[in-house]
C-alpha cells in the first residue's frame, strides 16, 4: 500500500516517454528495490525524493531514488514528479543532476483527520448492510402480513371488532373446576394461538348437555379431561367471534369467571362448525342447580359472594401494560352463571358483554341498549333511557340482574323448613316468554320488584339479603350499589354467621 502512488503513476505513464534530451544521471537510492550500494543510475531519467503516508497505519516513509523515461511526460518534466498539490498521503519532488536528490527537501504532508478512507468506506458499507437487512425484513413482514391477512378472510376468522344486536336466552355453558395446569398464552385468556388452530381435531366429543339458538354444546375430552364444546351455526359467526375476542382479553382470567380454553372452527365438509372449547363444570347452570337442589345460609353465601366477586373482576378496570379494561356483561342471569364443584360460582357467556377504552373514553361495538334476557333487564333498558355513551350505566344494569339472581338464590335456602319451590323473578306476574313491552309495565310503568317471603323477617342473614337485594334492584342506577360493595358487604356477612356458628 505504501507505494500505491507510484504504481499508479508507474501505469499513467506507460505510454508517455522522457524527452531525449534527458542524459545518464546517477542518483541517491534509499528504501527501493532497485539500490545498489545507496545509489541508482538511469541513462535518461531523473532524481526524486517521495513522501508517502500508509493508508491503514498513517506511517510516513520517505524513499530516495531514480525515475527511469518512461516516467515522465514531457521532457525534464517527470509525471511522477508533478505531485505537487497539497495531498495527505504522499508527495514527490524531483531534481535532475546526479545526487541532487540527496539535498533535496523532503516534501511535508498534510495532517490527516481521524476518520481513514478505509473507516469511511467501512462505514458506508455497514450502512449499506444494516439498510438491506432493513428492508429485506419489512419485505418478509409484508409478506407474511398478507398472507396471514388472506389466511383468516379465508377461514372466516376475519371479522368485524364489533357485534351485531343479539337476542336473548343464549343457552347456558357448563363447565368443570378450575384448571390451574392448562398452559396458557400469559394473557390469563386462552391457550396459545398454535394450540387454538389444532384443537378442534383433539377434542372427542360425548354427550349433548346443552342447546340454544346458536347450537349445541357438548361434553368433550380433551388431554383426558373433560371440557365443553359450545357449536355456533355458520350463521352466527359473528357472536362466536365477539364471544372469543372478549374471553381473550388479556388479565380477565379469574377463579368466578369461566375458564376459556380456545376457539377454533373444524370443516365438516358441507359447513364450518365454529367452536368455543371452556372448562366443564358438571354441575351445570346456577338455574339447572337451584331447580334441583336446596341450599343452607353458608351456601347461599358463597354462591352470591363468588358471583359478586367475578363481576366485581369484570367491571374492574386494570391499570399497566397488562392491564385489563373494565367490561360490562349485559346479560346476567341464572343461566349464564354456572356452579363449580366447590359450591362457588364462574360467570359465562360473554357473547354481549361490551369493554370500554378509558384511553378515549369509548365502547368498542355498536351499541344497542335492548339487549340480554328481557326478564333480567334493567329499568333504563325496558324503556330506553340508558345512557349508552356512559359505561356506567351499563355497569349499573348489571348490578340489577345481580340483585335478581341473588333472589333467585336466597329463595332456595332451606331455613326454618322453608321448602320453596325454584321460581323466576316475576314468575307472578309475567308468562313464560315476556315481551318487553309486558316487562315494561311491571318494572317501569308498575314499579314492581321480586316479592319478599314472609319468613326471612326472622333471620338475620335472609333480612340482610333482601336489604342487599333492593340495593341492587333500585329503580334509579346511580343509587344501586358497585359490584365491588356488593362484594364486601357479602364477606361481612359471612363473617358474621361464621361468629354465629
Amino acid at each position: 500500500m505504501h507505494c500505491l502512488t507510484y504504481v499508479l503513476a508507474v501505469l499513467l505513464a506507460c505510454l508517455c516517454v522522457i524527452q531525449p534530451g534527458i542524459q545518464a544521471i546517477t542518483c541517491t537510492c534509499k528504501g527501493r528495490s532497485q539500490c545498489k550500494n545507496g545509489s541508482c543510475t538511469e541513462e535518461q531519467g531523473a532524481c526524486f525524493v517521495l513522501t508517502e503516508r500508509n493508508l491503514e497505519s498513517y506511517e510516513i516513509s520517505v524513499f530516495y531514488g531514480c525515475l527511469a523515461e518512461t516516467m515522465g511526460f514531457p521532457g525534464r518534466h517527470p509525471l511522477f514528479c508533478e505531485s505537487k498539490s497539497k495531498h495527505q498521503f504522499s508527495k514527490t519532488a524531483c531534481c535532475f543532476k546526479d545526487y541532487c536528490n540527496k539535498n533535496l527537501v523532503v516534501p511535508q504532508l498534510e495532517e490527516v483527520t481521524n476518520k481513514s478512507p478505509q473507516n469511511s468506506l467501512a462505514a458506508v458499507e455497514m450502512a449499506i448492510i444494516i439498510a438491506s437487512c432493513v428492508a429485506v425484513v419489512l419485505l418478509v413482514s409484508t409478506l407474511v402480513g398478507i398472507l396471514i391477512y388472506k389466511r383468516r378472510q379465508k377461514r372466516g376468522k376475519l371479522l368485524p371488532s364489533r357485534s351485531p344486536t343479539i337476542p336473548d336466552d343464549i343457552a347456558a355453558l357448563p363447565s368443570d373446576e378450575t384448571r390451574t395446569d392448562w398452559s396458557t398464552s400469559g394473557s390469563g385468556a386462552g391457550l396459545p394461538l398454535l394450540v387454538h388452530r389444532t384443537i378442534a381435531r383433539q377434542v372427542q366429543l360425548q354427550e349433548v348437555i346443552g342447546k340454544g339458538r346458536y347450537g349445541e354444546v357438548f361434553r368433550g375430552k380433551w388431554r383426558g379431561e373433560d371440557v365443553a364444546v359450545k357449536k355456533f351455526v355458520t350463521r352466527d359467526e359473528r357472536s362466536w367471534f365477539r364471544e372469543a375476542e372478549i374471553y381473550q382479553t388479556v388479565m380477565l382470567r379469574h377463579d368466578n369467571i369461566l375458564g376459556f380454553i380456545a376457539a377454533d372452527n373444524k370443516d365438516v365438509g358441507v359447513w364450518t362448525e365454529l367452536w368455543l372449547v371452556t372448562e366443564y363444570h358438571e354441575n351445570g347452570s346456577l338455574f339447572d342447580y337451584l331447580r334441583s337442589t336446596t341450599i343452607n345460609v353458608t351456601s347461599m353465601f358463597k354462591l352470591a359472594g363468588s358471583i359478586s366477586s367475578g363481576l366485581a373482576h369484570l367491571h374492574m378496570e386494570i391499570v399497566g401494560t397488562q392491564g385489563k379494561p373494565p367490561i360490562a356483561h349485559r346479560d346476567l342471569k341464572s343461566k349464564n352463571i354456572l356452579v363449580k364443584k366447590n359450591g362457588e360460582c364462574a360467570i359465562a357467556d360473554l357473547g354481549l358483554a361490551v369493554r370500554h377504552d378509558s384511553t378515549t373514553d369509548t365502547i368498542d361495538i355498536p351499541l344497542n341498549n335492548r339487549v340480554g334476557t328481557k326478564r333480567y333487564m334493567a329499568p333504563e333498558v325496558l324503556d330506553d333511557t340508558l345512557n349508552i355513551l356512559h359505561f356506567d350505566s351499563f355497569k349499573r344494569a348489571d348490578i340489577y340482574s345481580l340483585g335478581l339472581v341473588f333472589w333467585e338464590i336466597t329463595r332456595r335456602c332451606d331455613l326454618g323448613g322453608k321448602d320453596l319451590e325454584y321460581q323466576l323473578p316475576y314468575f307472578d306476574c309475567a308468562p313464560d316468554d315476556p315481551s318487553i313491552d309486558a316487562m315494561r309495565s311491571i318494572v317501569c310503568d308498575q314499579k314492581q320488584r321480586p316479592l319478599k317471603e314472609d319468613h326471612w323477617d326472622k333471620y338475620e342473614s335472609m333480612s340482610n339479603m333482601w336489604k342487599l337485594m333492593q340495593e341492587c334492584w333500585y329503580e334509579s342506577g346511580c343509587a344501586r350499589l358497585t359490584a365491588l360493595r356488593v362484594k364486601k358487604t357479602i364477606g361481612k356477612m359471612q363473617e358474621e354467621e361464621g361468629l354465629k356458628v
